[in-house]
């Protein structure tokens, strides 16, 4: 049994050792080295540039108040669709004490000069009525009653300004309705009823009562990296992709590029402008986030290749082209415009010629 037991480990020691032998064999043999096969293709290549952005209204107005008090009234909120001079909002004046006072003051001392002049008037109308005073001299009295009429009216209109915002003389045009100043979309009413708001003056900017703007009129603003905006001018064409909106595009056409760069995280940038074409079936919203697409450079039915198949040696590129005998010939070829995946070849190549592309490997 014993003698047994050692041819069995002696054979199964040498099948061991075989099996080493083979796989260190197997494991010397240089590998197939295999490549995938290119053809060169006629096509179009464009070379483009990608400007981030948003979607804004051309003109978006703030609303402000002409008299400093409270919201009493909001007659519009944001989303409505508002017309030039429709209200907006109603404003209740709190009258400033010092000036409430002096109007007061004006309106006293008006009437009492009124009461005079209309004195003055009856004796010279009785006077000139027996023919005891010329035609001049009344004139001249008739005229100092009716400016101290007047007078009159525009204190108590003055007054009525100060102390309610609006005097009956000028009610229509009232300061206290809020009014807006241009057709289209309310897009934001910022203030509530009960707050307070002020007028603009040269310290203060005032409160903005709305926001409207016209969504029939938008723009693209982006930003465009320096090393590119030399090779844009205004009038080019532009394709605009929104985030919320991705299965459509949109036309656009460049209106204004920035004469002065502002920096961003280290880098040059330039804003850019685009008028976009929007169709009138399609809600497009104020601040989208969107992406300008700009053709830079353009060259149509080109033959092209891979870039991926290029070799690059100094100055010179090459690539590889399949012989009649299964092997690769380097060859030396021209290049022109790039996409950043296939180049265009202007010499070295035709059409029907086969390129070594990228390797081949064998999965395991």
């Amino acid at each position: 049994m014993k003698k047994y037991g050692k041819v069995i480990m002696v054979a199964i020691f040498a099948i061991v050792l075989a099996g080493i032998f083979v796989f260190l064999y197997l494991k010397s043999r240089p590998e197939e080295i295999r490549y995938e096969k290119v053809r060169p293709e006629i096509r179009t290549i464009e070379k483009t540039a990608v400007v981030t952005g948003k979607i804004v209204p051309r003109d978006e107005i703030n609303i402000k108040p002409q008299i400093s008090g409270i919201i009493t009234e909001l007659f519009k909120e944001a989303g409505e669709m508002v017309k030039a001079g429709e209200v907006i909002a109603k404003v209740k004046v709190i009258p400033e004490m010092s000036s409430l006072s002096a109007a007061q003051s004006r309106v006293r001392l008006a009437e009492i000069n009124l009461k005079q002049a209309e004195t003055d008037m009856e004796r010279e109308q009785a006077l000139y009525d027996r023919q005891l005073v010329s035609r001049e001299e009344y004139d001249k009295v008739k005229q100092t009653r009716d400016q101290a009429r007047e007078e009159y009216n525009a204190a108590v209109d003055a007054l009525e300004v100060v102390r309610d915002g609006v005097s009956k003389s000028n009610a229509s045009s009232s300061s206290t309705l809020i009014r807006s100043t241009i057709s289209g979309l309310v897009l934001d009413v910022p203030v509530k009823v009960g707050n307070s708001v002020i007028q603009s003056n040269t310290f203060n900017d005032g409160t903005t009562i709305a926001v409207v703007a016209d969504m029939n009129d938008l723009i693209f603003d982006g930003k465009i990296d320096e090393t590119e905006v030399g090779r844009i001018e205004e009038g080019m064409g532009m394709e605009i992709t929104v985030g919320a909106l991705q299965d459509l595009t949109f036309d656009a056409v460049l209106e204004y590029i920035a004469p002065k760069a502002t920096e961003n995280n280290g880098t040059n940038e330039f804003q850019i402008k685009a008028a976009v074409k929007v169709p009138s079936d399609t809600r497009m919203r104020s601040g989208y986030s969107a992406n300008a697409r700009i053709v830079l450079q353009h060259s149509d039915s080109v033959l092209t290749v891979p870039e991926s198949t290029l070799e690059f040696s100094g100055d010179s590129v090459f690539v590889y082209v399949a012989g009649s005998d299964s092997t690769y010939m380097r060859r030396p070829v021209v290049t022109g415009l790039s996409d950043g995946i296939s180049i265009e070849i202007k010499e070295g190549v035709s059409e029907n010629d086969v390129l070594r592309g990228n390797r081949i490997y064998d999965s395991k």
